[in-house]
């Protein structure tokens, strides 16, 4: 049966983003400093203040007002009528240092038997419904609101935009389960104000209908693109601004708190989440750094053709190293067999993941290089479907400055394809997991 699915985003310039960035910047300062840094910061920013708190063991210095003003800087509060801006607005800080109770449940004489830094369940996810191995929906919905910041920065054509925004796509689904078409797209933009409000708000929903989403749509793979159809104008609902004016906007219209758009980080709304956020804590904290982990893992295991879509759970306990359990969900798109020929169980996939994975803490940190100065850009348009790459940072090693290279979106790699292939005995030696992925666009999107 026909469903719709629906998927928001927000923007950098979004208060509780704000928050996210500058709790990020600050652990990444710390970390350049001193990789074995233990930070849980959070930031609460409102019109004219930014307060940052939380908690903090390293051997670093790090001027959270400098930090936090280059932030805001970049992300574009640079006016005074905004009400909340760079160069002016208050900053408080209350950092004070890690509970020693929470530290001793953590760090161990073997770095290996490294305890997680708290209770909780992670969950990580992937489907073939797109090269990035996301839901469509929720990569439609980041791709608008980079574009139109994209479109902001050049400052050639809708010069009125502001850098607080929001985006929502839904997508019709056909009835296996599979996109069919582009349904709905919110788009509300803070913006300069307008003498005339109806004036206004066919100005911009003009340029979102006619410049905005001609240069997302060619941004988008092509499959992907057919979802909207040649005359998307017509058949896709379209709701821009809907409220009308959007002037006040940013952390004037709204309080930012770190971690509020746990959603939007993830699978927007696909799959499950454990409810830990992940700006401003260091990979210790296993809400990050074991949700990081468990994407990995669903990613490979789609990719090699497992199945079509998979959720992994993992848990653990405080202080203790080995996690409590590992569960997978299939959704009953599992394509592997067992040394009887039966399909196998979501159980026996979720026994060979932990042979392949190491969920130990440490192990994490070390398999997904989660020590580095890495989590800035992590911070805004989602933690999770991002390209993998590397940035180079200036690092402090042994009181000297040092430059340094390190891979990002770590989680994102497809590393682990060849030992599944070989660990569930996948035959077909020519599979190619993007091949076979391109492959089935051209039937289930091609329909």
């Amino acid at each position: 049966m026909p469903y719709y699915f629906t998927s928001e985003s927000v923007s950098e310039g979004h208060p509780d983003k704000v928050s996210d960035q500058i709790s990020d910047a600050i652990l990444d300062e710390f970390l350049r400093q001193d990789p074995n840094s233990k930070v849980a910061c959070e930031t609460f920013c409102t019109t004219g203040l930014v307060v940052v708190g939380g908690e903090v063991k390293s051997e670093a210095y790090v001027d959270v007002q400098k930090v936090t003003r280059d932030v805001i800087n970049r992300i574009g509060y640079t006016k005074s009528e905004y009400m909340f801006d760079a160069n002016s607005c208050g900053i408080l800080t209350a950092l004070h240092e890690q509970s020693p109770d929470i530290n001793q449940g953590v760090e161990r004489k073997k770095p290996e038997e490294q305890g997680a830094g708290d209770q909780g369940m992670m969950f990580g996810y992937a489907s073939d419904e797109t090269d990035n191995y996301m839901p469509v929906s929720l990569e439609i919905a980041h791709e608008i609101l980079l574009e139109l910041a994209r479109i902001r920065r050049e400052g050639k054509k809708m010069k009125y935009l502001r850098p607080d925004a929001k985006s929502q796509v839904t997508i019709e689904y056909n009835d296996r389960g599979r996109p069919n078409r582009v349904h709905t797209i919110v788009v509300s933009t803070q913006h300069d104000d307008f003498a005339e409000e109806k004036v206004m708000l066919a100005k911009i929903k003009e340029d979102v209908i006619e410049y905005l989403m001609p240069r997302v749509i060619r941004k988008l793979p092509k499959k992907v693109r057919k979802l909207f159809g040649r005359s998307y104008r017509k058949t896709i609902n379209f709701h821009v601004n809907p409220t009308g004016k959007f002037v006040i906007g940013g952390p004037h219209g709204d309080v930012g708190l770190t971690g509020r758009k746990i959603i939007v980080d993830t699978y927007g709304g696909k799959g499950a989440h454990g409810g830990g956020a992940f700006s401003g804590k260091d990979p210790s904290k296993v809400d990050r750094s074991a949700a990081y982990a468990s994407r990995h893992i669903a990613k490979n295991l789609v990719a090699a053709g497992v199945a079509k879509e998979v959720l992994v759970q993992v848990s653990y306990a405080i202080g203790v190293a080995e996690p409590i359990g590992i569960f997978v969900n299939t959704y009953g798109t599992s394509k592997v067999r067992n040394n009887q020929g039966k399909k196998m169980k979501d159980s026996e996939i979720a026994d060979i993941v932990k042979e392949v994975f190491d969920m130990r803490p440490y192990a994490i940190i070390e398999r997904l290089g989660l020590r580095n100065p890495i989590y800035s850009e992590t911070a805004a348009y989602g933690h999770m479907g991002r390209e993998a790459g590397q940035k180079t940072v200036t690092v402090k090693v042994k009181g000297k400055d040092v430059e340094k290279t390190f891979d990002t979106f770590t989680w994102e790699k497809l590393d682990y394809v060849d030992k599944l292939v070989e660990k569930f005995q996948i035959e077909d030696d020519d599979y190619d997991p993007l091949a076979a992925y391109k492959e089935s666009l051209v039937t289930d999107y091609g329909a």
